[in-house]
């Protein structure tokens, strides 16, 4: 068989064996073909395949002093650092239970002594060249997983970007707002990860679906851009007409989404959320809500999530026409309201992080010239 020298030598073949003759004959061997490291014990073997410049096969005898070349293989093999490293054993056992224990603990080959020369340099060949493949194919598979990861991470990048830059449409309008927006996207995280466990929502509150939630929060009034001045700044309380126009900023809020989606030429799955809470978060449980009268569980859920977060937070923020309410008191309102204006067991959740929920309001509190106006 013929052999082309490599150069400059691509590979380095360990050759463990405890005879200096039979090191002296595999190097003599493999040294124009490859760079050649040899061990004369199992220890020493160990040392060099854990070293910063590991071997890309070892070619192992068995029958040694101290440690043979079965647990020079088994140590090699659990090891995460050198268990890819192909193993061939080189040995004067041959009985086929032994050439079956090598193949147990993961041998790539099983050779005889004494040696056919052209033999062992085409299976070192060969699983060099199958090393080199698999090599290349973790890198790839790597490479990939982290472009995979990258352009996953920079699409959460355009999504927030996208849903932060429609939510500042609405306080363009309306710049008094303060920090609702900030609180109520908080609130709705926190009542989303206390339900997650809950038997009627578990399986619509996945990880991924909360991240979604507190992303899209910050449209549920993105629908006031539509909403004239004269009303939408208006220092006082609306007349029922009035109140009327501003009822339709949930219809104009899945519109304007709508319409961004129209212009992309197809539905946007992560602005799910965003339509659902912008239209249906004034909904009621008993069906008085706007803008369609939905009740119960035909009210989506993350309108739902919104509504008991969008009262709250409007209920303890001063307002140009009322001071803030306590706490308590707009605990009060809401469990008031428990089966009539929300979901039962999304107020009984409210509650219990109700402290939580007073201590975001606190972080996050307005300043003193921060009136909103009608959340």
């Amino acid at each position: 068989m013929t052999i082309t020298k490599q150069e400059p030598k691509e590979f380095t073949v360990m050759v463990v064996d405890d005879t200096a003759a039979n090191l002296m004959l595999m190097n003599d061997l493999l040294q124009p073909f490859y760079t050649v490291k040899v061990a004369s014990s199992g220890v020493r073997a160990l040392k060099i395949a854990n070293s910063g410049t590991p071997p890309d096969l070892v070619l192992l005898d068995i029958m040694m002093p101290e440690m043979d070349g079965y647990e020079v293989c088994r140590q090699l093999k659990s090891n995460p650092a050198t268990r890819d490293i192909p193993v061939i054993f080189l040995t004067a056992k041959t009985e086929t239970s032994d050439e079956q224990m090598g193949f147990e603990l993961g041998a790539v080959d099983y050779i005889t002594k004494p040696i056919s020369p052209p033999i062992v340099l085409a299976r070192v060949k060969t699983n060099l060249t199958l090393k080199a493949s698999a090599d290349f194919l973790k890198d790839k598979n790597a490479f990939l997983e982290q472009e995979v990861a990258r352009r996953t991470e920079e699409v959460r990048d355009i999504q927030d970007v996208t849903i932060l830059t429609m939510a500042s449409l609405a306080e363009t309008r309306d710049n008094e707002t303060g920090n609702h927006i900030i609180r109520t996207q908080h609130y709705v995280k926190l009542l989303a990860i206390q339900l997650q466990q809950h038997p009627r929502f578990a399986s619509h509150l996945d990880d991924a679906t909360i991240d979604l939630l507190f992303k899209s929060a910050p449209l549920h009034d993105i629908g006031k851009v539509g909403i004239p001045d004269s009303i939408l700044l208006k220092p006082g309380k609306l007349t029922q007409d009035e109140f009327e126009t501003m009822k339709t900023h949930t219809m104009l809020g899945k519109s304007a989404i709508e319409a961004a989606e129209s212009r992309l030429g197809k539905n946007v799955p992560f602005l799910r959320c965003a339509k659902e809470i912008a239209y249906s978060h004034q909904e009621k449980w008993d069906g008085s809500g706007y803008p369609e009268g939905l009740a119960g569980d035909a009210i989506p859920l993350s309108a739902r999530l919104m509504a008991i977060a969008d009262v709250y937070d409007a209920l303890i923020s001063r307002r140009v026409y009322k001071p803030p309410f306590s706490h308590e008191a707009a605990m009060a309102i809401i469990e008031e309201g428990r089966g009539r204006h929300f979901d039962p067991d999304v107020v009984d959740a409210f509650v219990a992080i109700q402290l939580q929920c007073r201590d975001i309001a606190a972080q996050h509190a307005n300043t003193d010239n921060d009136l909103s106006k009608h959340s």
